[in-house]
């Protein structure tokens, strides 16, 4: 039985990631939260953004973190491609508002807008990374998830992978695939 766990524990790195709880075609929940972009603290509802287009919804552990500044600045460098799908772009932690309003000039570059995830939020998209402090009803860190919302509300594409390599790039590409059925159209 050894040799069969030191085996699955040198191959566990490379499995295939975790999928997040929410599946495509399963309603996203509706939220209001606190949120900023390029400093500016402002409210943000989901059904509001929806009216739009598309929305690529990424939870991240912690802002001011290697991996959560990298990939804040591969959505910022990619956000006029999402735009041209017609898709909105909003990063999501359970960072306070003030770490977040920071955040968002300096490593989302006043390109799309960041929020503060409620414990409700984090609970209704399943991404507790962690458990929380004693205490505590919040969890400290999300898990790396990406969703891409569709504008009648449902989950088109899910990603949950702690590195931060691919979300830009396959929630990019579920966008733009969604406009190409749509003609840029709302669904």
């Amino acid at each position: 039985m050894r040799p069969m766990l030191l085996i699955a524990s040198l191959l566990l790195p490379f499995a295939a990631p975790a999928t997040a709880a929410l599946a495509p075609g399963a309603k996203a929940p509706d939220f209001v939260a606190k949120g900023a972009i390029a400093s500016k603290p402002f409210t943000l509802h989901l059904r509001s953004q929806l009216r739009k287009g598309p929305v690529v919804l990424y939870f991240f552990p912690a802002a001011f973190t290697g991996g959560c500044n990298a990939e804040a600045r591969a959505f910022a460098e990619a956000v006029d491609d999402f735009r041209a799908a017609g898709a909105t772009v909003i990063g999501m932690s359970a960072d306070p508002l003030d770490k977040l309003e920071a955040f968002s000039v300096q490593h989302c570059a006043g390109k799309f807008a960041v929020a503060s995830a409620t414990p409700r939020v984090v609970r209704g998209y399943d991404v507790a990374l962690g458990r929380p402090a004693p205490g505590k009803n919040a969890p400290v860190r999300t898990s790396r998830t990406s969703y891409v919302i569709a504008p009648d509300g449902r989950i088109l594409y899910a990603h949950d992978d702690a590195s931060p390599l691919e979300h830009v790039q396959r929630t990019l590409a579920a966008v733009q695939s969604w406009h190409r059925q749509h003609g840029g159209g709302r669904s």
